[in-house]
C-alpha cells in the first residue's frame, strides 16, 4: 500500500469505527452497516452523520488525544449522532453545518476531559452522555439561535399482532439512530452480529423487552410500536452485556432504561439516550458501592 494512502485508510477506518461505537462496538463492517441504514432510511441525515464524525475526529487529532482512542471511534460517535439530529430536529439553513461542526467537537473535548478522570479517578463510563448533554443544549438554545423545528410526520394507528410485535422489535433498533423503519433495524442487527453476536441477542432481546414491558404499562401503543420505548433497553442490554457474564444485570438494565424514560417527558425533555446511560450508570455505581462495603466489613 503506497504511504500517501495509509493516513486516508487510518482515517476511513476510524470513521467506520465511531458509526459502530453507536451500538457500543469497534468493528469497520459494522460501522459501514450503519452508515447504509442511515443511507437507506433518511439520506437527507447522511452528510450531517458524515460531517459531525468527521469534526469529532479532526478536533481529537488536533487536540492530541490518544491515538488509539481516535482509532476505536471513541470520538466519532457523539459528534455522528450529533449531526444527525442537528439534521433532523431543524430546517435547513447555512447555519447548521457550523452548528455540526461545533457541537461535533465540542463533545469531542468533553469526552476527551471525561475519559482522562475515568481512568484516573475511576468515573463511570461517558457512553452518550455528551451527545445527550449538547443536544439538550441546542434545544434550548433554538430560538436564540433562530432555529426552525422541522416539521414532525405524524405516524398512522396501527394494529397491534405478532406482525406489528416483529416490526416493532426491529423499530427498537433503528431509533437508536431516529429512525423507525423495518429495514434500517434489520441492517444494524446485522452489524451487530458481523460485530459480537451474542451482543446482537442482547440487542434483540432489549428491543422485545422494552416493547413488552411497554405495553404491559399501558404506555401508548403507537409510541411502543414505532420503537420509541425499546431502543434505550436495546443499548443498556448491550452495554451491560459487555462487562457482566451473569444475565441478571443486562435483564435488570433493560426495565430500569423503561421505568426512568417517562421521567424525562415530565421533565419536558427529550430522553434521547439518556435512560440508558442512567441506568448503566445506576447498577455499576451499585457494583462499586458493594464490592467497597464487602471489603470495609473484612477484618
Amino acid at each position: 500500500m503506497s504511504p500517501l494512502l495509509i493516513p486516508a485508510t487510518t482515517s476511513l477506518r476510524a470513521l467506520l469505527n465511531g458509526f459502530s461505537q453507536i451500538l457500543l462496538q469497534r468493528h469497520p463492517g459494522c460501522g459501514a452497516l450503519v452508515l447504509l441504514a442511515i443511507a437507506l432510511g433518511a439520506s437527507e441525515m447522511l452528510g450531517g452523520a458524515l460531517l459531525g464524525g468527521l469534526s469529532g475526529q479532526f478536533v481529537a487529532q488536533r487536540r492530541g488525544c490518544a491515538h488509539a482512542d481516535i482509532d476505536a471511534g471513541l470520538y466519532g460517535y457523539n459528534g455522528v449522532l450529533l449531526g444527525m439530529l442537528i439534521s433532523l430536529q431543524f430546517a435547513w439553513s447555512a447555519l447548521l453545518p457550523l452548528l455540526i461542526i461545533v457541537s461535533a467537537g465540542a463533545s469531542s473535548l468533553l469526552l476527551s476531559a471525561w475519559m482522562q478522570r475515568m481512568r484516573k479517578r475511576q468515573w463511570l463510563p461517558a457512553f452518550t452522555f455528551p451527545f445527550v448533554a449538547l443536544s439538550w443544549l441546542l434545544l434550548w438554545l433554538a430560538p436564540a439561535l433562530q432555529l426552525e423545528l422541522a416539521l414532525a410526520i405524524p405516524g398512522q394507528a396501527q394494529p397491534l399482532d405478532w406482525l406489528a410485535g416483529l416490526i416493532a422489535m426491529a423499530r427498537g433498533l433503528s431509533q437508536v439512530i431516529f429512525l423507525d423503519q423495518p429495514l434500517a433495524g434489520a441492517c444494524l442487527l446485522l452489524g451487530l452480529l458481523l460485530a459480537d453476536r451474542r451482543a446482537a441477542c442482547w440487542a434483540v432481546l432489549g428491543s422485545a423487552g422494552g416493547l413488552a414491558l411497554a405495553l404491559h404499562q399501558g404506555l401508548p401503543q403507537h409510541s411502543a410500536l414505532a420503537g420509541l420505548y425499546s431502543y434505550n433497553a436495546a443499548l443498556a442490554a448491550i452495554a451491560l452485556s459487555q462487562v457482566h457474564r451473569q444475565a441478571w444485570a443486562p435483564l435488570l438494565g433493560i426495565v430500569l432504561a423503561l421505568l426512568l424514560q417517562p421521567g424525562f417527558t415530565t421533565l419536558d425533555l427529550p430522553p434521547l439516550t439518556m435512560p440508558f446511560i442512567l441506568a448503566c450508570w445506576l447498577i455499576q455505581a451499585s457494583q462499586r458501592v458493594l464490592r467497597q462495603a464487602v471489603v470495609d466489613c473484612r477484618p
